[in-house]
């Protein structure tokens, strides 16, 4: 099972960058639109509208596999505050189920495994790395 780790790592990889260059592209242009339908583009130097930056160009990059590593590690991070300070009080900190912070909080685990792990397979990185 071990020779299909850089494959399997590969497909998380994409997978989680596209879902999260999706949530980038719903604060901007409402594509794809929710069920409970849209808000409206969001201003782009607001709070939401940086994070909407940072999502497309790091969801960008998580699905080329280029600078996957301090892209992980930015991307995290930016998960980790939208955790802490949208998702979370002190009533409800350890509870994201019920503080609607789930995906925030495993976007941001899934990104900093990318840190340590790097890209796996079909990555640009591993193409810059043989040079």
């Amino acid at each position: 099972m071990n020779k299909y780790t850089p494959y399997v790592l590969a497909l998380l990889r994409i997978i989680a960058g596209y879902m999260f260059l999706l949530h980038g592209t719903a604060k901007f242009f409402e594509f794809p639109v929710s069920m409970t339908g849209g808000n409206g583009s969001v201003p782009l130097f607001s709070m939401y509208g940086i994070g909407g930056i940072i999502e497309i160009v790091g969801g960008i990059l998580i699905i080329l596999g280029l600078f996957t590593r301090l892209a992980g590690f930015i991307l995290s991070g930016q998960m980790a505050v939208a955790y802490f300070l949208i998702h979370a009080t002190a009533a409800d900190i350890l509870l994201p189920i019920v503080n609607k912070g789930e995906l925030a909080a495993l976007y941001s685990l899934v990104f900093l495994y990318f840190v340590f792990s790097g890209p796996g397979a079909f990555a640009l990185d591993n193409k810059l790395g043989k040079k």
